[in-house]
């Protein structure tokens, strides 16, 4: 069943993924695969995250099994995270969320969609809000990504603000 809100445990990772925070990878909240809603969806990677709260007993598991090797027969990935996990440090959550993307671009999903994103602000676009050509690239997430064993460092993923506002 679709849930109206989102706990505390899933805004923080939203606001951490949402608007291709993470590489341009594009994620989507509470979405329906066929009678199921996953908590979060790439469609590019077909990487499904879901968080485990503390109310996965012995019965929500046998149910949680069930689920995920339905929906990994259909071809997705689904990576379960356990809400503790991202209560002690959200920052290694997001590395491993970015780790199953990169593979699932291993194995060749796309990064992005074909078509380019459109912009929320004024300036870059054309009529119909496409983006032109001509302009600069959006100044959403321009970071850099490891490569070989490199360390994943902290300021990629989300805001200090973000956190800040999350926690009052």
């Amino acid at each position: 069943m679709m849930r109206t809100s989102m706990n505390a445990t899933e805004l923080l990772i939203w606001s951490r993924i949402r608007g291709r925070k993470i590489d341009g990878w594009k994620f989507r909240r509470q979405h329906p695969i066929g009678p199921y809603f996953v908590d979060f969806y790439c469609p590019g990677a077909r990487l499904i995250v879901e968080i485990d709260g503390p109310a996965h007993d012995d019965v929500r598991s046998a149910y949680d099994e069930r689920r995920q090797a339905w929906l990994e027969r259909l071809g997705n990935r689904v990576v379960r995270i356990p809400a503790h996990e991202i209560s002690r440090s959200l920052d290694d959550v997001m590395q491993w969320i970015y780790l199953e993307l990169i593979e699932q671009e291993k194995m060749g999903f796309a990064r992005r969609s074909p078509t380019p994103p459109r912009s929320r602000g004024g300036g870059a676009e054309g009529a119909g809000g496409a983006l032109r050509a001509d302009s600069a690239p959006s100044p959403g997430f321009a970071g850099h990504f490891p490569a070989g064993g490199e360390e994943l460092a902290t300021p990629y993923f989300g805001s200090s603000l973000i956190d800040a506002e999350l926690m009052q």
